[in-house]
């Protein structure tokens, strides 16, 4: 992970004193909701899945989220870079592609 784009971000937290306020739970919260507003690009949004016309809405939402995770991981001192690896090995595990290929089932229910 970009080690300048990261510490921008804390820094930003920090400048304003809101680390105080950015428990486990809460920044579950907020993860969730910034979820939730760039699902909602999506709602009602027909047979265009894509939403191209709102592309702009979806990075800033996206951003939010990549944001909040990232001010979660700061909270619990993990190292992204090291749990995405770790969680991209355990789905290698769990989704043989000699038997997912093509398919959306889950590793539970082959």
């Amino acid at each position: 992970m970009n080690e300048k784009l990261l510490s921008e971000i804390i820094k930003f937290r920090d400048d304003r004193d809101w680390k105080k306020f950015h428990t486990g739970k809460d920044l579950a919260i907020s993860l969730n909701l910034e979820a939730s507003e760039l699902l909602e690009i999506f709602q009602w949004s027909g047979k265009d899945l894509m939403c191209e016309d709102q592309i702009s809405k979806i990075e800033e939402e996206l951003a939010d989220v990549f944001m909040y995770a990232i001010l979660m991981a700061d909270r619990y001192n993990l190292n992204i870079d090291e749990i995405i690896e770790k969680k991209l090995k355990l789905n290698i595990e769990h989704y043989p592609i000699d038997k997912v290929k093509g398919k959306s089932t889950k590793y539970n229910k082959y």
